[in-house]
C-alpha cells in the first residue's frame, strides 16, 4: 500500500495526505453523536497536545529541511529560512486581522477580525479554519518537495508530518463540535461545523505542493513559510486557549507530550 502511494505524483500525495488529516478531524467531530462534553481539563490537555505537535513539526519537518535546502543558493544559509518564517507569520497575522473569528472559550464581544453579524458557531469554526491553513500548507509543501529529489526531503518525513497533523486533528475536531453542542447547536450541525473547519487543509495542501514543484527556488522559503505560519498560530491562539481555564500544568505537560510524539515520529520515520 505504501509503495503504491509512493508512486503517485507529489500533488496527488499531498491531496491524499490532507484528505486523511481532514478525515481524522471529521472522526473527532463525530464523537459529538455519543460522547458527553469534555471537561475543561480534557479540552486544555487536547489543545496543549496540539500545540506540542505543531511546534515539533515546525522544526523537524519544515525548518530543518529548509536550512539544508538553502545551501549553495548564493545566500547565507539562514537567509531563506528567516525570510520564509517571517513571511509565514505575517501572512497569518494579516488573515487574523481580516477574517472574523472567535477563539474557543472567549465571549462574543472578544471576537477578532473585521466586525460582523455572523453567529457565534460560524465564528468559532472560522477560528479553527485559520488554525488549519498552515497545517494543510505544511503537509503540501513537504510532499511537493519530493519532486526535486533532494536528500533533505524524504517521503518518510512527509508521511510523519501528515501522521502528526492527523493525530492532533482528532482532538481538534472533538474540541470544535462539543462546544458548539454546548451552545445549543444540534448534534448533526455540530459535527458538520467540526469537520468543516478542516476542509481548508486539502486546498492549502494542493496549492502548497503545486507551488514548490513549479517554482523550485522558493522551496526553502515555502517550508519556512509554513513553519512561521504554524508557530504564529500556536503562540497567538493554541497555547493561550490551553491556559485559559487555569489548568496551566496540565496544558504544559500535554504540550511536552505532543512535542515528543511528533519529534519521535519525525526522527523515527524521517
Amino acid at each position: 500500500m505504501i509503495e503504491i502511494f509512493k508512486s503517485y505524483h507529489p500533488v496527488l500525495q499531498a491531496l491524499i495526505a490532507t484528505i486523511f488529516t481532514w478525515g481524522v478531524t471529521a472522526f473527532g467531530a463525530s464523537f459529538v453523536f455519543f460522547a458527553k462534553r469534555p471537561s475543561k481539563k480534557m479540552n486544555d490537555a487536547m489543545l496543549g497536545f496540539a500545540a506540542g505537535v505543531m511546534i515539533a513539526a515546525s522544526y523537524w519537518s519544515l525548518l530543518a529541511p529548509a536550512i539544508t535546502m538553502s545551501e549553495g543558493r548564493g545566500l547565507p544559509v539562514w537567509v531563506p529560512p528567516v525570510i520564509g518564517f517571517l513571511l509565514g507569520a505575517f501572512f497569518i497575522l494579516l488573515i487574523d486581522k481580516l477574517l472574523p473569528h472567535l477563539h474557543l472559550g472567549f465571549k462574543m464581544e472578544e471576537a477578532e477580525g473585521k466586525k460582523t453579524k455572523l453567529p457565534k458557531s460560524t465564528l468559532l469554526v472560522l477560528a479553527i479554519t485559520l488554525h488549519n491553513i498552515p497545517e494543510g500548507l505544511a503537509v503540501g509543501v513537504a510532499f511537493g518537495a519530493l519532486a526535486h529529489n533532494m536528500p533533505s526531503a524524504s517521503f518518510a518525513g512527509a508521511i510523519a508530518l501528515a501522521l502528526g497533523i492527523g493525530i492532533q486533528n482528532f482532538p481538534e475536531g472533538f474540541a470544535v463540535s462539543m462546544p458548539l453542542r454546548g451552545e445549543g447547536v444540534s448534534r448533526l450541525k455540530s459535527f458538520w461545523y467540526g469537520q468543516l473547519s478542516a476542509v481548508v487543509e486539502p486546498v492549502a495542501g494542493v496549492l502548497g505542493a503545486a507551488a514548490v514543484i513549479l517554482f523550485e527556488p522558493i522551496l526553502p522559503y515555502a517550508l519556512a513559510f509554513a513553519a512561521g505560519a504554524m508557530i504564529y498560530v500556536v503562540v497567538e491562539e493554541v497555547i493561550p486557549e490551553s491556559q485559559l481555564n487555569g489548568n496551566t500544568d496540565l496544558a504544559t505537560i500535554s504540550t511536552l507530550i505532543g512535542f515528543v510524539v511528533m519529534m519521535t515520529l519525525d526522527v523515527a520515520l524521517g
